[in-house]
Order: C-alpha cells, then sequence, then structure tokens
C-alpha cells in the first residue's frame, strides 16, 4: 500500500507518456524530411549491410474497435489487390536506390491483416521482396496472422516463402471482453492456428494481448493467460489497451465507464506478469516475456535488446525501412514515414515517386538522449562508460543528468559510479523515468496511460 501511495504522488496513475518505440517520438516528426532525403538515406547503406524490411498492410476484413492503429475495413478484394499492386511498385522503386549487395536480417509483414491477402497476392509480393534483396543467414521472416483471417493454402504459401516467425494477437479470451472490443476469435480458433502453424515446421511462435480492456478482472487475466500458456508461445507481448478515442475515432465504442482504474491496470499486469515468470518465462522490458532460448532472452543476457517500431528486437541492423501506407523507416541519420492516407500513398507510388511525407533528421543530441531512453527502457539501467565511450557528453554532464531524473523521483533509483539503475520496485515508472531524458515539448500529443 505504501508503494502504491508513492506511486500515485509521483503520478504514475495520471501520466501520459509515449511508449519509446522511438526517439524522437513519431508525434516530433515534421516536414523537412523529403522523398529527395529519404532516397539519399537508402543510396548511403553500405553495400552488402543488412537491413530491415517492415511491410504494411492496412486493411481489416472487420476493424476491431479496441485497435488505434491505421487501418481501414474492407469487404472485397479490389482494394487489396490494387495496394499490393502499389507495394509491388514500392519495391521495384526501393530496388532502383539500394546499393548492391544488401540482405534483410528481418521481414515483417504487419497491419492491418497480412493474412487478408490472397494466395497469390502472397506469393507475388515475397517474389517481389526477394528480388530487391535476399534473407541473410540467420534472418527472421515474421507475419501477424488473424486466426479469423487464416487458412491452410495461405499458411503454405508462406512456410514456403521461408517464414520462420508466426506472430498471433490475442488481446483476450474471455467472450464478453471479445464481444465490448469487436474482436470475435474464440480459444477453439486460436488452437487450431496455431496447430497449423507448427504443423508447417514453423517453430517460432508469438502472441499479444492486452491489459486495461473493459470488464477485465484478476480472475479474467489469469484464465486467458492460462489459455495462452497452453500455446507454449516462444514470446509474448503484454500491451496496455490505450484508450484514445479522440486519435481512433472507432474505440468510441467501447464503454469507458467499464475501463479499469489506472491502479486495478497495474494489478492486471501484475496478475499476468507473475503467471508468465512462474511458468519459466523471463520479463523483457517493461512488456515482454520469452523462454530462454528465444533471441530477445539471449539479447537481454548478452546487451543486445533493442527498441523500435514494433517493440522489443533483437535486430542489431541500424536501417529499418517501412514500406506501404504510414510506414516509418529509421536511419543513421534519421526517421523517415510514409502519407498515412492510402490514397495519398498510392498517388505517390504511381507517380513514380518515394511516398515520404515528414519525418525528423538527427539534431543536437538527440542520439545520445535515443539511446539513454532505449537503455532505461531495454535494460533498466544506463551504463556510464559505453555513454561516454560512444557520445562526446563528459560524466560531469552525464551524471549531472541522473540526477536531475532521480530526483523527480524522490531519489528512488541508483547511482554508482557504473551509472543508473532502476531497482525492480521501481519499473512500473520506466516510461516516465525514460520521459526525464527526452527534450522535447510532448504536452500537444495525446500519448497513453502510463501504466
Amino acid at each position: 500500500m505504501e508503494q502504491r501511495t508513492q506511486f500515485a504522488r509521483l503520478g504514475l496513475f495520471d501520466a501520459k507518456v509515449p511508449r519509446y518505440t522511438s526517439y524522437p517520438t513519431a508525434p516530433q516528426f515534421a516536414g523537412g524530411v523529403d522523398t529527395q532525403r529519404f532516397a539519399e538515406w537508402i543510396s548511403s547503406i553500405p553495400e552488402h549491410g543488412d537491413i530491415s524490411l517492415y511491410l504494411h498492410v492496412p486493411f481489416c476484413r472487420r476493424l476491431c474497435w479496441f485497435c488505434a492503429c491505421r487501418t481501414q475495413g474492407t469487404a472485397t478484394a479490389s482494394p487489396v489487390e490494387a495496394y499490393v499492386d502499389t507495394l509491388l511498385l514500392e519495391l521495384a522503386l526501393l530496388k532502383r536506390h539500394l546499393p548492391r549487395g544488401v540482405r534483410l536480417s528481418r521481414l515483417h509483414w504487419g497491419g492491418g491483416t497480412p493474412t487478408l491477402l490472397s494466395p497469390d497476392l502472397m506469393r507475388r509480393l515475397m517474389d517481389a521482396v526477394f528480388d530487391v534483396a535476399p534473407m541473410a543467414p540467420g534472418g527472421e521472416f515474421s507475419v501477424e496472422i488473424d486466426p479469423k483471417e487464416i487458412d491452410a493454402e495461405r499458411l503454405d504459401v508462406l512456410a514456403a516463402g521461408g517464414m520462420n516467425r508466426a506472430s498471433i494477437g490475442v488481446q483476450d479470451f474471455d467472450p464478453e471482453i471479445q464481444e465490448v472490443i469487436g474482436r470475435r476469435q474464440g480459444f477453439d480458433l486460436t488452437r487450431q492456428t496455431v496447430d497449423m502453424i507448427r504443423d508447417r515446421g514453423i517453430a517460432s511462435l508469438n502472441a499479444d494481448i492486452l491489459f486495461g480492456l473493459p470488464h477485465q478482472t484478476r480472475a479474467r487475466m489469469t484464465e486467458t493467460v492460462q489459455k495462452l500458456l497452453s500455446f507454449a508461445p516462444d514470446r509474448v507481448a503484454l500491451y496496455g489497451y490505450a484508450h484514445v478515442p479522440w486519435m481512433a475515432k472507432r474505440q468510441q465504442m467501447i464503454p469507458a465507464d467499464a475501463l479499469p482504474t489506472p491502479q486495478e491496470r497495474l494489478d492486471l499486469f501484475d496478475v499476468a506478469r507473475r503467471l508468465f515468470v512462474w511458468d519459466g518465462y523471463t520479463q523483457i522490458g517493461i512488456d515482454h516475456f520469452a523462454t530462454a532460448g528465444d533471441g530477445l532472452a539471449i539479447a537481454q543476457k548478452t546487451g543486445g535488446l533493442r527498441r523500435n517500431f514494433q517493440g522489443y528486437t533483437d535486430d542489431r541492423s541500424d536501417v529499418l525501412i517501412g514500406l506501404g501506407a504510414s510506414s516509418i523507416s529509421r536511419f543513421p541519420q534519421g526517421f523517415a514515414q510514409n502519407a498515412s492516407g492510402t490514397s495519398d500513398y498510392t498517388t505517390a507510388i504511381r507517380a513514380g515517386r518515394f511516398a515520404t511525407k515528414r519525418g525528423h533528421a538527427f539534431v543536437g543530441d538527440d542520439l545520445l538522449r535515443a539511446r539513454l531512453i532505449e537503455a532505461v527502457m531495454c535494460d533498466f539501467r544506463i551504463d556510464a562508460a559505453e555513454i561516454l565511450r560512444d557520445f562526446a557528453i563528459t560524466r560531469a554532464r552525464l551524471f549531472g543528468m541522473f540526477n536531475d531524473v532521480n530526483a523527480r523521483f524522490e531519489h528512488l533509483l541508483e547511482i554508482t559510479e557504473d551509472g543508473l539503475f532502476i531497482p525492480p520496485s521501481v519499473r512500473p515508472l520506466t516510461r516516465m523515468i525514460a520521459r526525464g531524458f527526452d527534450a522535447y515539448d510532448l504536452s500537444k500529443a495525446g500519448h497513453s496511460s502510463a501504466i
């Protein structure tokens, strides 16, 4: 109780802060990054280097009310077919600018619902991707799979194309909660999908669930986690539901009066966390869990854990190129984002130019602060020796930053000669602590609850 009182005093239950999948965060992107600069950044990739590639498919058969992603519903195949044709043109454009010998360390299809694609569209898209760049040895090809929108034929195509990690959205197995969030997906259907995936030799499976949904209780969360554990996923993302109806209009369908309080959200997270840990999973950062042999667990042990727009990753590539409407790319020089609207994106690509609409070129101490925030989010510690080695900052200024942040949190953090450390009991405050190293004004951005 005393700790909860302290958390309340520090503002945990009222704060709205970024998830810090990038720094600066996407609301800070502006119009300074255009198609020419994006093309220059692509051309500057070293020959024979490794990159990550993300393909965004912003279509769903039926929109889930809880989702805040940029997606659109479609009852017919024609918009999806036209969109894939545009993606193929974008891939061809990328190929013309990409240096020789580049390989893919990671390939991810996200959405939306990428498994909405027909088998033929999947083949065409995979052929085009691998015509641009082959997978690197040990590379990972992952696809977000909707159990309601997948079948044996499409899974056969994905497996034959090299998919070696599948990602399934679960959110919650309780029928009442599914009804309220517009996501009807029974346990048996999900179990069948998992079995089909593993029958095709795809051993790596990760799943997403949410806490903070309407009508969630400790008992319901326990039941959902136990059902999920019966699938033995390698990796689980336990995200907090972000209720942002001013940004995602469809969330107005969700009864706000049925949402758990911030204090109850913390309880729900802790219930799920304990169950995963008791079942042998390692907690990764603030909201992921992984088995001992999973790449995230290995990366956490070896100091290689990183953070990007998909959350936590063990990918060490410096370049992530996003294709499709609204996709974001990251380069050593900065971020670039495609036009969000499908029509604007399509118009640009079909005119023979990239669809870059906005972004951010790193300036000042952006890279320093990005690394400080990433270290906090990934490792719960900042290694002073690493920062002093890699950045032009004095020890006095670095420790001054540590002390300033610590003072905001009643000196709950530990500062030693080696750097800054967040004790386990304080880790619910991690995103707020990361905010302490953010130099940008976040007052106009509609961020989600800190817990």
